[in-house]
C-alpha cells in the first residue's frame, strides 16, 4: 500500500490555492490543522502533529512547507519520530532564528533544531527565499541528514511566488516516495 501523505502547513494553514491544499484534495492526504495557525509554538504544534499521526493508519510521508517544516523537525526532536513515518518532504524551510518584522510569530519556533532526523528527508529550497537564505537551508539539510535540492529562484515556493499547483513538487514527491518505499508499491 502506498503511504498516506500528511500535509503539514505553515502559518495561516496554507490557503485554498496553495499547493499543499491542492495536494490534500488531489492525493486524499491527511492534514494537520492547528488550533491557532497564526501563532506557532513547538510544543502545541508538535502535539497536534502527533495526534494526526496517531489517528492516520498505515505508513506515512510528511509534507511540510515553511513553518510546517519547523513543525516537523521540532516534533521529531521532541518525540524521536514515529515508526510509521517513512520520510518527509521539507519545502521552503523558514529560518526562525532570523527575525522577521512581517511575521514575528515565527520567532516562537526558534531555535531551529539542528539534529539528524529519524527518517529520510528531502529539503527543497529556493535560491531567493525571503524567509531563509539558500546557505541556511543547505545547513538545515546537512544537520537533518537530508537530501537537498535547489528549486532555483522560486521565492518562498508558495502562492505569492506563483506556486499554486506545483507540478515540479509532485515529481519530487513521487521520486521521494519511490526512494522511501518498497518497489512493489503503486505510485501515482
Amino acid at each position: 500500500m502506498t503511504p498516506t501523505i500528511v500535509i503539514v502547513p505553515g502559518l495561516g494553514d496554507s490557503g485554498p490555492e496553495h499547493w499543499q491544499s491542492l495536494w490534500t484534495e488531489k492525493f486524499g492526504a491527511a492534514r494537520v490543522q492547528q488550533d491557532d495557525p497564526d501563532r506557532p509554538t513547538p510544543a502545541a504544534w508538535s502535539q497536534r502533529l502527533q495526534e494526526v499521526i496517531e489517528a492516520t493508519p498505515g505508513e506515512l510521508v510528511l509534507v511540510g512547507h515553511s513553518c510546517g517544516v519547523l513543525n516537523i523537525v521540532h516534533w521529531a526532536a521532541l518525540t524521536g519520530g514515529h515508526e510509521r513515518v517513512k520520510g518527509a518532504l521539507l519545502v521552503g524551510p523558514t529560518d526562525a532564528d532570523q527575525a522577521f518584522a512581517e511575521y514575528p510569530a515565527v520567532a516562537q519556533m526558534a531555535p531551529v533544531p539542528m539534529q539528524e532526523l529519524p527518517f529520510p528527508a528531502l529539503v527543497v529550497a529556493s535560491e531567493n527565499d525571503p524567509f531563509a537564505s539558500f546557505e541556511r537551508a543547505q545547513a538545515f539539510a546537512e544537520a537533518w541528514d537530508a537530501e537537498f535540492i535547489s528549486a532555483g529562484e522560486a521565492g518562498h515556493i508558495n502562492i505569492a511566488s506563483g506556486h499554486g499547483d506545483w507540478p515540479d513538487g509532485e515529481v519530487l514527491l513521487g521520486e521521494a516516495l519511490h526512494a522511501w518505499t518498497p518497489p512493489d508499491i503503486v505510485r501515482f
